[in-house]
């Protein structure tokens, strides 16, 4: 789990920061390019999300490579990555509702809508200097115990300059900052997978499986709810 989502989570990422490059970055234009395509945003913000989301495993996985030699450096560094994972997923929903907004009133009002309220105060607020000091102390123990060399390091430690916040554009600060997680994770996820325990066949089956039909549940759910 901790390789895939090393290798799946920074490529999501990536993609939609990608994806939404041509738009200006503040949010009366990200409002505007949802109600001009709305599919292309919808896929943009939504790949970002679930990449954000898949990320923790790695996460913990990679803090634990470093606690073989820095505890204090892994348990810090991944337990403030971890929450500002989360601060982003809730980001994210913010988002989605936003885009609502465009889809029943139109991007105008939406946008009037959104500057009344960007300053209100929510409990994720104060996980804003987790969601970027938690790479850099992963960083600098992945670093010091050569779990990451020191470019690839370097790399991990851009992600701390990803915008934070709701309906946030695409930077170049932002591509760099994913193109880092790239740089960082995916060769090491790649690793992972080489080096773990290679599963029987029919444990792939079952896997692949339970991964459909768990899949297909909670899209069912999801629709209905």
């Amino acid at each position: 789990m901790g390789g895939a989502s090393l290798v799946a989570g920074p490529l999501l990422v990536l993609t939609g920061v990608l994806l939404r490059v041509r738009f200006s970055f503040f949010f009366p234009a990200q409002l505007s390019a949802y109600e001009r395509h709305p599919q292309l945003m919808t896929a943009s913000y939504s790949l970002v999300a679930a990449g954000w989301a898949l990320l923790w495993p790695g996460v913990a996985l990679l803090a634990a490579r470093i606690g073989e030699r820095f505890r204090e450096l892994a348990v810090w560094g991944g337990v403030l990555t971890i929450l500002g994972l989360f601060a982003r997923v809730f980001h994210a929903g913010v988002d989605h509702a936003d885009f609502q907004l465009v889809t029943a009133r139109g991007a105008a009002s939406a946008a009037r809508t959104v500057s009344e309220t960007y300053g209100a105060f929510h409990v994720f607020s104060v996980l804003n200097a987790a969601i970027m000091g938690g790479w850099i102390l992963l960083a600098i123990g992945a670093c010091r115990a050569r779990v990451l060399g020191r470019l690839r390091a370097a790399a991990l430690g851009l992600v701390s300059v990803m915008p934070l916040g709701v309906l946030k554009g695409t930077t170049a600060w932002s591509v760099a900052a994913a193109a880092g997680l790239c740089v960082a994770l995916v060769p090491l996820g790649v690793a992972a997978w080489r080096t773990g325990p290679t599963p029987r066949a029919a444990t792939v089956v079952g896997r692949l499986v339970l991964v459909g039909v768990v899949g297909t549940a909670m899209f069912c759910f999801g629709q209905a709810g």
